[in-house]
C-alpha cells in the first residue's frame, strides 16, 4: 500500500521575496519569470507575492477617482516598534518586526491619534502602489450601504427583491437587506479556499478573478448571483459567504443609481482626501467585485480606518453621520456567530460586513484572505492598515501571530 506524499511546505518569507525572485522582470519576461491570468499563475504561491501588488496588470479594473484636491495630511510621529515584544496565541515570544515578516506582510501603516507612528513596506509593494484588499473590500461595501441607509435610500428591513426583483427565484428571494448585510442568509453555497470544487471558484470565474472553464458559457457576476439556491432558514446563524456582499452591492447600485466605484469616489475617497486613486476588479460587463476586488494604497486604507475611528469625520470634515459607525460597532449577535467556529475569534460577531470583537477596547476589523487587515481600536486610538501575501488564504494561518501583534501595538501606544 502506498501513502500520499506530504506536500512540501511553501517557501518562507525571505525565500519567496518577489523582488529577489525577479518575477515579471525583462521586456518581455522570460517564461520562468512570467505571471499571467490565463494560466492562473497569478494566484499561485509564491507568484501571488508579486500579483497582489500588481492586480491592474493582470485583470480588468475600473478607477475610483480621488478628485482634484491635494491629499489630506497624515502627520508623522515615528516610533520604533520593531522590538516591541509580542506573545503569539500559542505562547511563543517574538517581536513586532518578526511578526510582520513571518506573516508575509507587504505593507503596514500604524496610526495613533491620526499620526503615522510606524510605516514599512516589503517585497513588491511601495507607498504609492495599490494592493488588493480581498475581503477588506466587504467593509467598504458595508459602510457605503450604511451611508445609503442613513440617506433613506435603503431600508434594511426591506426584502432584497424590493430593489433587485431579478433575485426573486434565488435564495435571496425571501431574504431581507439586513440579513444580507450581516450574512445570516441560508445559502447552498460553499466558500472553502482549499477545495477546488467549492463555489468560491465559480464566483471567481464570474467576477473576473479566475479564467473561465474552456468551452463552458461564463455568466457575469450579477447573472451568477441569480443562480444561488437556498439551504436552511435565513436569520438563524452567521455564515461567511461572499455572494451576500455582491448582492448588497447590487442593491446599492439600484438604490443610488450609481456604480460602486462612483459611490466610493463621491462618498468616501474624494471627501477624505485620498492620496491615490483606488480601483476595483471587474467582470466581463464592467461590474465591480464588491466582495473582494478593491485595491488601495496602504496609507489610504489607513485614512479610511481613521474616518471610521472618527465616527465618520476626518481631517476636520464630516463624511457621514456617526450613526453609520455606531450601527457597525454595536456588533451582531455572538450567538449566531459562534456556530461558524472561528477558533481565533472567540466572542466576536459580524455586523454590516465588519468583524466586531466585543472586547473592552471595542476593537473591530476589516479582514481579507492572505492576511489583509484593517484593525481599529477606539479605546487605544489606534488604526492599523496591513496588506500581505500569505501563502494560506484562510486567516487562521496568520491570526495567531497577527492579532496578538495588533493588540500589543495598541497597548504600547496607550502607554
Amino acid at each position: 500500500m502506498t501513502t500520499a506524499a506530504t506536500p512540501a511546505p511553501p517557501p518562507g518569507p525571505e525565500a519567496s521575496d518577489p523582488v529577489a525572485l525577479g518575477w515579471m522582470t525583462g521586456f518581455p519576461p522570460p517564461p520562468d519569470k512570467a505571471i499571467t491570468y490565463a494560466d492562473g499563475s497569478f494566484r499561485a504561491f509564491p507568484q501571488l507575492r508579486w500579483s497582489w501588488s500588481h492586480v491592474r496588470q493582470i485583470v480588468p479594473t475600473v478607477n475610483v477617482w480621488r478628485g482634484t484636491g491635494g491629499p489630506s495630511p497624515l502627520p508623522r510621529a515615528e516610533q520604533d516598534l520593531d522590538a516591541l515584544p509580542v506573545t503569539t496565541m500559542g505562547g511563543e515570544a517574538t517581536t513586532f518586526a518578526r511578526a510582520l515578516v513571518d506573516t508575509y506582510a507587504d505593507g503596514i501603516v500604524v496610526l495613533h491619534r491620526g499620526r503615522i507612528v510606524f510605516e514599512r513596506y516589503f517585497g513588491a509593494l511601495k507607498p504609492h502602489q495599490p494592493h488588493i484588499g480581498m475581503s477588506v473590500t466587504k467593509s467598504f461595501t458595508g459602510t457605503l450601504a450604511g451611508i445609503l441607509v442613513a440617506d433613506g435610500l435603503i431600508d434594511p428591513a426591506a426584502p432584497v427583491t424590493a430593489y433587485v426583483p431579478e433575485l426573486a427565484r434565488s435564495a435571496f428571494g425571501d431574504a431581507t437587506v439586513r440579513q444580507v448585510m450581516d450574512m445570516t442568509t441560508g445559502l447552498a453555497y460553499s466558500e472553502i479556499y482549499t477545495d477546488p470544487s467549492s463555489d468560491i471558484f465559480a464566483l471567481r470565474r464570474a467576477n473576473g478573478m479566475a479564467p473561465p472553464l474552456p468551452g463552458v458559457p461564463q455568466p457575469s457576476l450579477l447573472e451568477y448571483l441569480t443562480t444561488i439556491a437556498k439551504q436552511g432558514e435565513h436569520d438563524r446563524v452567521f455564515a461567511y459567504k461572499t455572494v451576500n456582499t455582491d448582492v448588497l452591492a447590487w442593491v446599492m447600485r439600484r438604490a443610488s443609481g450609481l456604480s460602486l466605484s462612483e459611490l466610493l469616489s463621491t462618498r468616501i475617497w474624494q471627501p477624505m482626501g485620498a492620496e491615490e486613486d483606488a480601483h476595483y476588479t471587474v467582470d466581463r460587463l464592467g461590474i465591480e467585485s464588491g466582495g473582494g476586488g478593491l485595491n488601495t494604497t496602504t496609507r489610504d486604507l489607513a485614512r479610511f480606518g481613521e474616518v471610521m475611528r472618527g465616527g465618520g469625520s476626518f481631517n476636520g470634515r464630516r463624511l457621514f453621520p456617526t450613526s453609520v459607525v455606531e450601527a457597525i460597532t454595536c456588533g451582531g449577535d455572538p450567538a449566531k456567530f459562534a456556530p461558524a467556529g472561528y477558533a481565533t475569534l472567540p466572542g466576536w460577531s459580524y455586523r454590516t460586513q465588519w468583524w466586531v470583537s466585543h472586547d473592552p477596547h471595542g476593537a473591530y476589523m476589516a479582514r481579507g484572505v492572505h492576511g489583509q487587515s484593517l484593525y481599529i481600536d477606539p479605546k487605544a486610538e489606534v488604526v492599523i492598515a496591513r496588506y500581505a501575501s500569505h501563502p494560506a488564504a484562510g486567516n487562521v494561518a496568520n491570526d495567531p501571530i497577527t492579532l496578538p501583534a495588533f493588540r500589543a501595538v495598541a497597548m504600547a501606544l496607550m502607554g
